[in-house]
């Protein structure tokens, strides 16, 4: 695969990043420094969310979900009132919301919310079509969260498995410790 980025293909592999928090912006730059493309969704509201998870517009073998998380489910960025009242889901998407719209077939989804690395979370994504499901068991320290991406992609970048690279994760450190794979 990093063969190919060698050799001058413009990149070897593609991420969706659902951009809900303060690091997308620096994952970003630092997984296209390892000749990956990075298309970056900015969540403002659920449908944004809602649009790359349903596979209306995601693209990429890899969905990275740079959103703050609380056990079980993904939180929404707060909202107007008036915007509010308009929204199919209110303040998080729990595995009950996913598994009525995601359709994510052959994707790896990493998620990088606080306590998503949950059976239930993983399995709204695996049943409709994700190979992998990957997210943290706690509530790391935030720049944990910023880490394990640029982490992940290195190990891949090198050639290792994507079981490999979790495993090579867990091993890091304590807080990265957190992050489980389920398949």
């Amino acid at each position: 695969m990093i063969r190919e980025f060698a050799k001058g293909a413009s990149y070897w592999t593609s991420v969706d990043l659902l951009d809900g928090d303060l690091w997308g912006g620096t994952i970003r730059v630092a997984l296209e420094g390892f000749g990956i493309k990075v298309n970056r969704f900015p969540v403002g509201r659920a449908q944004h969310a809602i649009n790359v998870l349903s596979g209306e517009e995601a693209t990429a073998p890899y969905v990275l979900l740079a959103m703050h998380g609380d056990y079980d489910q993904l939180l929404l960025p707060a909202l107007a009132p008036e915007i509010e009242a308009t929204e199919r889901f209110h303040g998080a998407l729990t595995p009950q919301d996913l598994h009525s719209f995601v359709d994510l077939p052959g994707r790896i989804v990493i998620s990088l919310g606080c306590e998503t690395g949950t059976p239930n979370l993983a399995r709204a994504f695996l049943d409709h079509g994700c190979i992998a499901y990957i997210g943290p068991e706690g509530a790391p320290f935030g720049y944990a969260s910023m880490f394990v991406p640029i982490f992940l992609f290195y190990e891949l970048t090198e050639g290792r498995s994507l079981a490999e690279a979790v495993e090579r994760l867990r091993k890091h450190d304590q807080e990265l410790a957190m992050w489980r794979i389920f398949k």
